[in-house]
């Protein structure tokens, strides 16, 4: 009997955040990809429908039609950060495309951040199968199971069930859970040959001059912020051999050809020794591209840095988050303002960008706090800064601290809202003035006059009390932590 033919996707479409369209910085489904692979390696003939630069999900249902797949698997690039957000628009496009496939009577498995905190959500649009945790050997064996007329899904670990599976209760069923992969290195390269790279090109080029695309060299991270989310790795931290990765960046360079890399790993490279091998390693495959990453202003070692210029690295992305010690013990962030300083004075000494990810709106940020970030920005002056407000994502401590709080608005529609879903100490308007502030402070060149800056803080701190809430949740401050001399004297003053 032949196997029904597979066709993967995902339900990130750019052109529904409205903010990313603006940013164009579009990246293929990475996990998608490797997913694919795996199914090849197995013998299956396998296609794909990349949402990321389609119109909506009107194409998806075309190339249904045309291609009349047996089999639907929705993997949601579980490396990129827009997925992991969980938008309400993003899942309305996926229970879409559910109910499409289900419609022209395909079978259906799903796998993201989302699906995996509400599973019942997607089987109650008419998925078969919820795949927990990571998918590549989940939906090898399910493809299998399916390929061959089976239907004792129970038997494939890392799934949520419907309940109809040898069950009857009508509850969700969850198979046992599936062991995290450690042998990365075992994984096939992604089937890059799927995505339509002239497109991809065409769109990055326009935008930026350039094509960037993006690599994986490790899955997890060990930290424990207390507002992150980790539904499919958890604190594990499993990493590829350094030659490993310089062999798929030799491989890219033949078959794509980018000018740039962003390593989508939530902790790129976590020690100097990895590092350095790293930069050997691609050096002597002659494979040497500019690159960007995220990373920890602890793990900004002077043997770290050296080793990231010596790879090539152009541009670091930091979790500094706040300029207040005492907000940064309350994330438990496990690292200090003085760690913020340095990694991002190392950085610039060593020719690479330094850039931060803040954080507005926690738990007990007051002005004074803002102004400690405001005060850390300017006598850095990072490259470039990304703004967000406190977001409680299922499954974090953080989430459960505020979760009684929630209304029905529990997630963001898409990237841009910048919404307060939480009492926090102001309305979501206010945090709103202050990320225009912030980002005006980090495009002023250095040395240039903050008169017209330090007249709007001034303006925004005279009307403060207009937006404050009549509840704010308050922090939960570790006995050890005590604020700073630079914050006791700001709190005084």
């Amino acid at each position: 009997m032949r196997p029904p033919s597979i066709l993967l996707t995902h339900s990130y479409y750019l052109q529904h955040d409205a903010k990313q369209v603006r940013k164009m910085k579009p990246y293929p489904p990475l996990a998608t990809l490797i997913t694919a692979a795996v199914l090849r390696r197995q013998g299956y003939e396998v296609r794909l429908f990349d949402a990321m630069l389609a119109p909506g999900e009107e194409e998806f249902e075309r190339l249904l039609d045309d291609t009349r797949p047996g089999i639907v698997g929705i993997v949601e690039d579980n490396f990129n950060f827009l997925t992991k957000m969980c938008t309400t628009r993003m899942r309305e496009a996926s229970l879409t495309m559910i109910r499409a496939a289900k419609a022209r009577r395909c079978r259906v498995a799903v796998n993201g951040s989302d699906a995996s905190d509400q599973p019942t959500t997607y089987l109650g649009a008419g998925a078969d199968a919820v795949v927990v945790g990571e998918p590549e050997q989940t939906f090898a064996e399910l493809m299998d199971l399916w390929s061959h007329g089976g239907s004792e899904l129970d038997r494939v670990r890392g799934l949520v069930l419907s309940g109809s599976e040898r069950v009857q209760t009508g509850a969700p069923l969850r198979t046992g859970p599936r062991p995290s992969i450690q042998q990365l290195d075992a994984l096939p390269f992604p089937a890059w040959d799927l995505i339509d790279v002239p497109r991809y090109r065409a769109a990055w080029t326009e935008a930026h001059g350039r094509l960037s695309w993006n690599m994986v060299t490790s899955r997890g991270c060990p930290y424990g912020c207390n507002w992150c989310a980790k539904p499919l790795f958890g604190r594990a931290y499993a990493q590829r051999s350094p030659a490993n990765v310089a062999d798929e960046l030799r491989s890219l360079r033949e078959v794509v050809g980018p000018d740039h890399l962003w390593f989508a790993d939530d902790i790129f490279g976590l020690t100097p020794r990895w590092i350095e091998a790293f930069a050997d390693s691609v050096i002597a495959q002659d494979a040497v591209t500019p690159f960007s990453i995220q990373s920890r202003v602890n793990l900004m070692t002077p043997g770290a840095v050296a080793a990231l210029a010596h790879a090539g690295c152009e541009e670091v992305w930091l979790g500094v988050e706040s300029g207040s010690q005492k907000i940064l013990d309350a994330m438990d962030k496990g690292t200090t303002v003085a760690q913020a300083r340095e990694a991002t004075r190392r950085l610039k000494a060593h020719g690479i960008r330094a850039c931060w990810f803040i954080q507005l709106g926690y738990p007990g940020e007051e002005w004074p706090e803002i102004l400690l970030t405001r005060d850390l920005l300017r006598e850095e002056q990072p490259h470039e800064i990304g703004v967000s407000v406190a977001y409680p994502l299922p499954g974090t401590a953080f989430y459960y601290r505020v979760q009684q709080q929630l209304g029905s608005q529990r997630h963001w529609r898409t990237s841009e809202d910048l919404a307060m879903l939480f009492q926090g100490a102001y309305s979501t308007p206010f945090y709103r003035a202050v990320r225009d502030l912030l980002h005006d402070e980090a495009s002023a060149a250095p040395g240039a006059e903050r008169g017209g800056l330090d007249l709007r803080w001034a303006e925004l701190e005279q009307r403060e009390m207009q937006f404050r809430s009549s509840a704010p949740t308050m922090p939960v401050i570790p006995p050890w932590a005590a604020p700073s001399e630079h914050e006791t004297r700001v709190e005084r003053q």
